[in-house]
């Protein structure tokens, strides 16, 4: 009877441990991904600065400058990792055109408004980067606890289901957007 009893016990107390586990592992997830959105909103506060400042030089650029405003309103209303990342990848190309517009404009690398923003993107850019990587790293832990075993056997019955990771589609968008300030002659 003390054998049953105890057996019963201990698989009682493990089966608190491990849900207590993934409740920390989702809840860590979620963290990570308010930090991810935080880094994502102070970009996006920047970006009307950014090209208020190039319309003062390079106001004709007006595809430029609606691609980028559109990028921006679509990377706002995005909701969750994968829509997220999506319009974040829209929003970094549409950035990048709107900097190879300061190649063209060396009255508009001049400005020291133009650069403080820049400079400040940079360093969002990077926030970001670290806040994405520690967002997927969460994930990769959150999602392996709920898929082996024995977290695989109170996972799905509890409603714990795999996060999808914050990734880039394109090669190239998985660096910061770079500008150059200094004439290449």
């Amino acid at each position: 009877m003390w054998i049953v009893l105890t057996v019963v016990l201990l698989l009682v107390v493990g089966g608190i441990l491990l849900y207590n586990g993934l409740v920390g592992a989702r809840i860590r997830v979620d963290n990570a991904w308010a930090d991810v959105d935080v880094q994502l909103k102070r970009r996006y506060e920047l970006i009307p600065n950014l090209v208020e400042t190039v319309k003062g030089y390079a106001g004709h650029e007006r595809d430029t400058l609606e691609a980028v405003i559109e990028a921006r309103n679509q990377a706002v209303q995005a909701e969750g990792p994968e829509q997220q990342a999506r319009a974040e990848n829209m929003l970094t190309g549409a950035l990048r055109q709107l900097f190879a517009l300061s190649e063209a404009y060396p009255q508009l690398r001049a400005v020291e408004s133009f650069t403080r923003l820049q400079q400040s993107l940079e360093e969002i850019e990077h926030a970001i980067q670290n806040a994405r990587r520690y967002y997927n790293a969460v994930v990769r832990d959150y999602n392996t606890r709920i898929e082996q075993i024995p977290g695989s056997l109170l996972a799905g019955p509890l409603g714990f289901q795999p996060r999808p990771f914050f990734g880039l589609e394109d090669e190239a968008q998985r660096e910061a957007p770079r500008v150059s300030f200094e004439d290449e002659g």
